[in-house]
């Protein structure tokens, strides 16, 4: 029995000091939080008085207070600005009436297509000398293209020329691959051709003779033809070119 209540005291010992300890943290934790929150609210307020207040003000006027309306009678006329004519009328264009007897009835006025057909020599009122006007007039291609043009359709081959095997080639029995760059212009000719790589120079030249003779539909980017460069490999076999 004196066990028992030894333990039931030393229980109560230990729980108030647990409690005042415990109540000792609370009380501080609670006096930062309303010291943080007053602190706060004051910052705010000290930054708040910096900027001035805005005050809108409405002022209400009644109809008998207003003068009245400007009268439209009595407006400025503005000044008037004096134009000054022509000092002399203007000869040129000017129809100068010809009498009939003056005119040929065999004269004639050229059309257009006749006027497109004649080729002459025009007269200068300088010291030139006479100026020669032809009437085609050749509009000249551009240059190459660069190696990468974008396009939305790639050119296709509607003629296609095998090339000639060479007859020393096919006595030595040499065989191989030329790849040919061809340059296709906007009418899908082909304008210009080169050797980017080959395994034997014998095939070279007849590779190019007849990369010149390939037609391709043009190629297409924004609804217009375009120049582009096209590489296609010709392969040289002893058993094809039989």
């Amino acid at each position: 029995m004196a066990a028992a209540n030894v333990s039931a005291n030393y229980g109560v010992e230990e729980l108030r000091g647990l409690y005042q300890k415990y109540a000792s943290r609370a009380l501080a934790i609670a006096v930062c939080i309303h010291l943080g929150a007053i602190g706060s609210y004051f910052l705010a307020l000290r930054l708040l008085e910096d900027d001035e207040p805005v005050y809108m003000a409405r002022v209400v006027m009644k109809y008998s207070d207003l003068g009245p309306p400007p009268s439209m009678t009595n407006s400025t006329a503005a000044p008037s600005v004096s134009v000054a004519g022509p000092s002399a009328k203007p000869t040129v264009g000017t129809p100068v009436p010809v009498p009939d007897a003056e005119i040929s009835p065999e004269a004639t006025i050229a059309s257009q297509t006749e006027l497109a057909q004649q080729v002459g020599t025009v007269e200068g009122t300088g010291s030139g000398a006479p100026v020669d006007i032809q009437n085609d007039v050749k509009i000249e291609e551009d240059g190459p293209p660069p190696d990468f043009v974008p396009v939305e359709k790639q050119p296709s081959p509607v003629k296609q020329v095998q090339p000639t095997y060479p007859e020393i080639a096919r006595r030595a029995g040499v065989e191989g691959t030329v790849w040919v760059k061809i340059w296709v212009d906007k009418e899908g000719k082909a304008k210009k051709a080169s050797v980017i790589k080959s395994d034997a120079e014998l095939f070279n030249q007849v590779a190019v003779d007849a990369a010149m003779q390939w037609v391709f539909t043009p190629a297409v980017m924004n609804n217009g033809p375009v120049a582009v460069w096209v590489s296609i490999p010709f392969k040289f076999k002893l058993n094809q070119a039989r």
